[in-house]
């Protein structure tokens, strides 16, 4: 047991200092300014039964102060509950930027629902507006007024060809503290945001409630046709954009497998798409996860397909954390109790450095200090929901979200 706790401890120090420095969360919008010109927007939502927080999201996105030309699409993605209608009413009571809402049908073969609807809201927009940039936002998200002024300057001043923000989530019911702010804490852990916008490096994410895209990157990528089938589709997506840069010889969408083959598994590239991941100040979800099985949904649709499904990776992920998160307050329980200071000593080490990193997260989100020693917990339940994700898969349900399930890949 000492050892183990040598171990766990080990990898704490390992985590704080080099894994991206993933637990600090001051990673926000790159410094920016105005363009001389404004480039045209069409903000694309794809919405499936979303007539319940249209009211405190749409409102947000009509309203927007952008000083060039934007239009909303919003994708009334087969909704069984009046989403399109509500949200005609709303544009009609409110005004503010043009709203056009359509119904793609249903997915075609090797799509998901999400890609298949934003295939259809991309090629409207196209046709209306020719945008430049395209911002990807998810039915429950809520915009600040200034919000995409400010993305599209990020873009414009660093030259980004993706820029999303993690929207702050909600956090009103007691499970929604315990979870929510740990869910952005692993994501962080997973894929720092520090990689991600490195340029050349191979971390690739986003956030898919908030993605501004350029056209052009998604053409060059040739989104979202190469990424139609994908479940996880921010991450799929960033990865995609980042893989085909423009230089490089990387053109048109070049499937991963031939960059793979170009510039291996494990090393940088010199060139490719330039994307941005930071933490919103301006964005916020709307959607309520009242109750634990919520939650549990949420995480349990994607958490075995982040894995590619793959049963050792499984096992890595539930070893993984039981060694990080579980066995710190176990070692130091079970030193004290046994006489063991030694062990008692490396557990409670390591659960003090697992504390101190989720504190600039509870922070973040408005939350007391000392609900910090409980995130074990909350990792234990993580881990039971990956676990859950992979039981629901092996038995032939796939993810399933929204009264859609997707069979296994």
């Amino acid at each position: 047991m000492e050892w183990i706790g040598a171990g766990s401890l080990l990898t704490w120090v390992w985590l704080l200092l080099g894994q991206g420095f993933f637990w600090r969360t001051d990673v926000r919008l790159p410094a920016r300014r105005d363009p001389e010109r404004w480039p045209s927007v069409a903000v694309v939502v794809p919405a499936r039964d979303e007539a319940a927080v249209l009211p405190d999201s749409l409102p947000s996105l009509l309203g927007q102060k952008y000083p060039g030309r934007a239009e909303v699409f919003l994708v009334d993605d087969g909704s069984t509950d009046g989403t399109g209608a509500r949200a005609r009413e709303l544009a009609a009571a409110r005004g503010g930027l043009p709203l056009t809402v359509s119904s793609p049908g249903e997915p075609g073969p090797g799509w998901t629902g999400k890609l298949w609807a934003l295939r259809h809201g991309m090629a409207l927009a196209r046709e209306r507006v020719e945008p430049e940039y395209l911002l990807l936002t998810d039915a429950d998200i809520a915009h600040e007024p200034d919000s995409l002024r400010e993305l599209v300057a990020a873009a414009r001043s660093a030259e980004l060809d993706l820029v999303s923000q993690m929207a702050r989530l909600r956090v009103v019911t007691r499970w929604e503290r315990l979870i929510v702010p740990a869910f952005v804490y692993f994501f962080g852990q997973l894929y720092p945001f520090r990689w991600v916008n490195r340029p050349g490096a191979r971390t690739a994410a986003a956030a898919g409630g908030c993605v501004l895209l350029r056209r052009e990157a998604a053409e060059r990528a040739g989104i979202p046709e190469t990424i139609r089938h994908a479940v996880i589709d921010d991450v799929t997506l960033a990865r995609a954009v980042k893989r085909s840069g423009s230089g490089g010889g990387v053109t048109g969408g070049a499937p991963a497998a031939g960059i793979r083959r170009r510039f291996g598994p494990g090393r940088r590239r010199a060139a490719g798409g330039r994307i941005w991941l930071g933490l919103a100040d301006r964005v916020a979800s709307v959607r309520p996860y009242p109750r634990p099985a919520d939650l549990w949904r949420m995480v349990s649709r994607s958490a075995y397909a982040q894995l590619r499904h793959r049963p050792l990776l499984l096992l890595g992920t539930v070893l993984g954390l039981t060694l990080v998160y579980l066995v710190p307050p176990v070692a130091l329980v079970a030193g004290a109790a046994g006489g063991d200071a030694a062990t008692a000593a490396l557990g409670g080490a390591a659960w003090a450095v697992m504390c101190g990193t989720y504190l600039p997260m509870l922070r973040h989100y408005g939350q007391p200090w000392w609900t910090a020693p409980l995130l074990p917990f909350t990792a234990l339940l993580y881990l039971l929901m990956t676990v859950d994700s992979a039981v629901q898969h092996h038995r032939g349900r796939g993810a399933a979200w929204k009264g859609r399930t997707y069979p296994k890949p």
